[in-house]
């Protein structure tokens, strides 16, 4: 981590310029020397530090030099953070009641002016930042001096490399487990033959993390008898890292057994393995490859393509990227899971136990099995802890190993760890920074990913050098980079195919542990008023388990280092005076879902603190107005705080300049009418308007206070649209400004206390005039709307400006009967789903889009109109009054194609539905009907005789289901 830190630092420090300050001023003066002094030594540290991390792996005393190192870094880092606040702060005052948005990171460079002003030289260079700069100089200088006994290796030499085993084509089948599937899968696609070829040898991968038997099963299908008798010619290459070029060829040679040219030039090793392989069917297996440059493979490539047809081309690799990189599809990757644990156990016994042992292993087995759990289905790590037992005899030996932490063992350190680290060292700086901070979670979390991504932001670990991309962005491609390399599993998506959440296997858990064992620490609090100790000063995030309700115990702790605070499967009731007292350092603190009753005032001095969670802390009531000055706070989460009503005042708010995540879903009675003052914000997942009819309103949110918000991006909700009382606010939200927005939900439901009887009575000529003012962009994706009561169409006047949308939902239009509206004529719609709309009778071609006069035109115009062209998915739930689908009839159909893209179809709790459109006959794509809960279309569907059967007997998936959720497949 140290390498990042200075690189960051270094970047941070080169923008203290003074070069519109008065030499006289003596302070600044002796400052800008002293930073000019630290900017050099961290310099010339950096230069030697991605050696010094390998080194202090296995080195102790390069381990306490880089902690001194990190020590002192942080302490600058805080240094520079408070100068940066005291300018923003300073700046921020004088904007007034003008809002004031940085857009980079505050830069430390000060126009002249600002010394006029003498609370420049009060608070922002005091003497003692100059003292503390000054003191911090000093022992940053020591530790310079003292790097020079490591004989640390610069980073643009060559940096010894960890011991990278060369793997071979030989396996012992006897000692391998649970892959007869995967190597199924696997020799299928070597052997059979396939029409992806294209005149080259097909690529197929094996994907998958360290130790999780990668190259097993490649050695498993390499010698299998099928493979051995498709392919005469088989290669088997180990790759590993550093590629060099020259060095595969020769080996590819070798395994072809030819001569290998004495020369230096790749042309010449291309040349002879093109004149070997000219004609022949082949087998080449590249095993461990890490290198994703296409250009270096792409001599090989070329080459290889001159083989004779039904070659094939075998890759294993950690790194996604490198395999699509050689060629690989989707079709023909193979994403090696985890193990069973029957199959680890058969494994790890299999290797703990000799032949002649297996009896007495009984007396093993509940602790045996202990231990394989623990090492979550990874192979290697099963053979490694099997080999380690194999020699200890006792049940208490057992027991001692069973109670210890992975890492503590040689072996584990050894073998198991040593694969990971490879991919860790691969990574860069910014990468591993990131990496590491996921030891803060318990093992089996749920790592949601936007959040781990503000995360990231709190820390700092996500600023680039030139600073043009956006913290998050950088973030993005980071998260995606450690999936690509498996360091992350279990990857949730969303419908669009987007990652969301995903966790960290327990074995790589436990690296990450390993490697931040002084900085990361995990506590389980026992009793309230237990005492608890951290390991030593160096620790910078603390993550406590299990902290029974009371007050947070911080008599015993020392957290002045602590950057990170979080609280997990906890119930604190408090937030401690002493323990922000004591916590001045900090970024970020989590203290979600515990029973949080009051945030105390001193919370505005965590001046450093950019990460804020308090949500589903149910009683807890108001936040106080000091929270205003958290002027670096960045992500503030308050969802599911139910009885949270008072927010920070608009002054308050209002200093938040750098607040760019703000959560306040499920939190309806807040009355957060600062949030309009947040023209920086980015991320607002929930726009309450919580005033209604009789109520009181001051601090409630109006439509208008959307006005200035227009870096919002992604999704924004608007709920309780029920309560505005005014048609014409809808116009003053300016959403049409709003060009980040991809996703907007509009909810017209009232918020809790609203007498809905008294309101219903003229809604509809109200609700309609609000939606029509809500207009947005041209260019966004989804759109839902609910509890809207309009009578007649349910869309909004500006529903076809919308030419990119993808995705609309109408849901509980409880007065609405006619689905009447251009639906068919949105060119981008690719899901419809309507909800709820319980006075609809008959659907007929109003849903289209489409009027009288236009069916008569086109059934005399010899052009066709195409309605709903990319329409995928379409749903209809809980319609209970309606009867009748009409499609269109007569000739009319015949130059109107409808629906052409339609995949899936779905009615759910139709209870009175029983006919279908005939223009269903027409939906060549459509794969898949679903008849939930409607038991007369469902009854009329199932009759093969129907005519209702007759319009979607094409379709190859048609399933019922009954109100006991059981389903028949017809």
């Amino acid at each position: 981590m140290a390498e990042a830190l200075v690189s960051f630092l270094v970047q941070q420090l080169g923008s203290f310029t003074f070069q519109h300050v008065e030499q006289h001023v003596k302070l600044v003066v002796n400052v800008k020397k002293e930073v000019a002094t630290l900017t050099l030594n961290l310099e010339a540290i950096q230069a030697v530090l991605a050696d010094a991390e390998r080194r202090q792996v296995k080195e102790t005393n390069v381990r306490r030099w880089l902690n001194n190192l990190k020590e002192v870094s942080y302490k600058i880092d805080d240094v520079v953070d408070e100068w940066s606040t005291e300018i923003l702060k300073q700046q921020v005052e004088k904007q007034g009641d003008n809002a004031f948005v940085p857009k980079k990171k505050v830069c430390f460079s000060i126009p002249f002016h600002c010394f006029c002003n003498g609370q420049v030289n009060q608070i922002i260079f005091r003497r003692d930042i100059a003292e503390r700069i000054q003191e911090l100089n000093e022992r940053l200088a020591l530790i310079h001096e003292e790097r020079k006994f490591y004989k640390f290796h610069h980073n643009e030499t060559e940096i010894e490399q960890p011991e990278r085993l060369k793997s071979f084509s030989v396996v012992d089948k006897s000692g391998t487990f649970g892959r007869d599937h995967d190597k199924d899968i696997l020799v299928s696609q070597l052997v059979s033959e396939n029409s992806q070829e294209r005149g080259g040898p097909l690529v197929i991968s094996i994907v998958g993390f360290g130790g999780i038997g990668k190259t097993t099963l490649a050695q498993l299908a390499y010698s299998d008898d099928k493979v051995k008798e498709c392919f005469r010619t088989r290669i088997w290459v180990c790759v590993s890292e550093p590629f060099v070029q020259i060095a595969v060829a020769k080996a590819i040679l070798e395994g072809l057994n030819v001569s290998v040219p004495n020369s230096n030039e790749l042309e010449t090793f291309v040349r002879h393995i093109s004149d070997s392989i000219e004609g022949k069917k082949f087998l080449l297996v590249l095993d461990d490859v890490w290198d994703s440059n296409h250009r270096k493979w792409e001599p090989f490539l070329t080459t290889l393509r001159c083989g004779g047809s039904g070659s094939r081309i075998l890759v294993t690799t950690r790194i996604a990227h490198v395999a699509s990189t050689l060629g690989a599809t989707t079709d023909h990757t193979i994403h090696l899971k985890e193990l069973c644990e029957e199959t680890c156990r058969s494994l790890f016994y299999h290797i703990a136990f000799f032949d002649g042992e297996i009896k007495e292993s009984k007396k093993f087995k509940d602790i045996g099995n202990e231990i394989v759990r623990r090492c979550k289905g990874l192979p290697l790590a099963a053979k490694t802890l099997g080999s380690l037992m194999r020699y200890k005899k006792t049940v208490q030996q057992w027991e001692d190993v069973l109670n210890s932490k992975i890492w503590e063992f040689e072996e584990v350190e050894q073998q198991v760890f040593q694969p990971l680290l490879l991919s860790y060292y691969d990574l860069e700086p910014l990468s591993k920074r990131c990496l590491l901070y996921c030891a803060t979670f318990p093992k089996d979390h749920k790592i949601v990913k936007d959040e781990l991504i503000e995360l990231w932001m709190s820390q700092d670990y996500l600023k680039v050098k030139g600073g043009n991309k956006e913290d998050k962005i950088v973030g993005q491609r980071c998260f995606e980079n450690l999936v690509l390399r498996s360091f992350f599993q279990d990857i949730e998506k969303d419908s669009k195919g987007n990652i969301i959440r995903c966790k960290m296997h327990d074995i790589v858990h436990d690296f990450v542990q390993y490697l931040t064992k002084d900085e990361c620490f995990s506590m389980v609090v026992k009793g309230a008023n237990e005492r608890m100790e951290l390991p030593g000063d160096e620790v910078r995030h603390l993550s406590l388990m299990f902290a029974p309700e009371g007050p947070f115990p911080v008599s015993s702790l020392n957290c002045k280092s602590l950057r990170t605070l979080t609280a997990f499967d906890s119930k604190l009731t408090s937030i401690g005076v002493e323990l922000i007292s004591q916590s001045k350092s900090l970024r970020t603190l989590n203290l979600s879902k515990n029973s949080i009753l009051e945030v105390p005032k001193e919370i505005g001095g965590l001046i450093h603190l950019r990460y804020l969670d308090l949500s589903q802390n149910r009683e807890l009531k108001e936040l106080p107005d000091s929270l205003g000055d958290l002027y670096n706070l960045q992500t503030l989460r308050l969802v599911k705080c139910s009885q949270l009503v008072k927010f920070p005042d608009e002054e308050a708010m209002r200093k938040l300049t750098k607040l760019k995540h703000l959560y306040v879903d499920d939190s309806p009675r807040l009355k957060s009418k600062g949030i309009g003052r947040l023209t920086g914000l980015q991320k607002l997942d929930v726009f309450h308007l919580n005033g209604y009819k009789g109520a009181d309103k001051e601090g409630t949110l109006k439509l208008q206070d959307l006005e200035n918000l227009n870096q919002l991006e992604g999704s924004l909700e608007i709920a309780h649209l029920e309560s505005v009382e005014d048609a014409s606010e809808g116009v003053k939200a300016c959403l049409s400004e709003k060009h980040l927005l991809h996703h907007l939900n509009l909810d017209f439901s009232c918020s809790n206390g609203c007498d809905k009887e008294e309101r219903e009575e003229g809604r509809g000529q109200n609700d309609r005039e609000i939606l029509n003012g809500l207009q947005p962009h041209g260019d966004l994706e989804s759109l839902s709307i609910r509890n809207c009561q309009l009578a007649t169409s349910p869309c909004p006047n500006w529903i076809l400006s919308l030419h990119n949308l993808t995705s609309l939902c109408l849901s509980r239009f409880l007065n609405c009967e006619l689905l009447s509206g251009p639906f068919g004529r949105l060119p981008s719609l690719e899901s419809l789903v309507f909800v709820r709309m319980e006075k609809v009778k008959k659907v007929g071609v109003e849903l289209l889009g489409i009027e009288e006069r236009e069916l008569q035109s086109s059934s005399s115009s010899s052009s066709s109109l195409i309605l709903f062209p990319k329409l995928k998915t379409l749903q209809f739930q809980s319609m209970s009054n309606w009867e009748e689908w009409e499609g269109v009839g007569g000739d009319f159909q015949n130059n109107i194609t409808i629906m052409p893209s339609l995949e899936f179809l779905v009615f759910h709790d139709c209870s009175k539905l029983g006919t279908l459109p005939d223009f269903l006959r027409k939906t060549p794509l459509l794969q898949s009907v679903d008849v939930i809960y409607s038991p007369v279309l469902g009854d009329k569907v199932g009759d093969k005789t129907s005519e209702e059967w007759a319009k979607i007997s094409h379709v190859p998936d048609i399933r019922l289901w009954d109100y006991e959720g059981q389903a028949s497949k017809l």
